[in-house]
């Protein structure tokens, strides 16, 4: 049986939560921030080319809102998400996190803030690697506060203009 994101996500932090921190005293917390950002943005750009490849094998024009609702039930396994479609469409697909393992997870570490840096801003460099045409909109997250994370993806006019 695969480990979940979720179970990942608690592995890696015994790591990264330590060398971030250990970054941010070196370098100071907005360049040591922005490398972190930086590596990490690479690695899952990677991933969502990777995921998308092998979702849409073959197809002219995937369907976004099947394939980023396969991709939020991987993250979501073992309970650790709990979120309400708003739209699934050919071109879009937009929801709600309504509760958060990984906000929990790092809020309890008593580092949320590096939990949005570590999780959190990694959607938007993975929703890169599907393509140009696709976009991610999202305005809160629970991590840094809010009552829910508003997740908005969208296939946008011809990415080639």
């Amino acid at each position: 049986m695969s480990i979940s994101v979720i179970e990942q996500a608690r592995i890696q932090a015994q790591v990264l939560v330590p060398l971030v921190k250990a970054l941010q005293a070196e370098l100071g917390p907005a360049r040591a921030n922005a490398l972190v950002r930086k590596a990490l943005g690479d690695l899952y750009r990677g991933f969502g080319e990777e995921f998308w490849k092998a979702r849409n094998q073959g197809a002219s024009e995937a369907d976004l809102g099947k394939a980023v609702a396969s991709a939020f039930k991987t993250y979501a396994r073992d309970d650790a998400l709990a979120y309400d479609v708003i739209e699934q469409s050919h071109d879009a697909f937009a929801f709600d996190v309504k509760r958060c393992a990984y906000a929990e997870f790092y809020k309890a570490l008593g580092e949320p803030e590096l939990g949005f840096l570590l999780v959190c801003t990694a959607d938007f460099a993975t929703a890169e690697g599907f393509g140009p045409d696709i976009k991610l909109a999202r305005t809160q997250t629970i991590m840094q506060g809010a009552s829910h994370c508003d997740f908005r993806y969208r296939r946008e006019g011809d990415a080639s203009q």
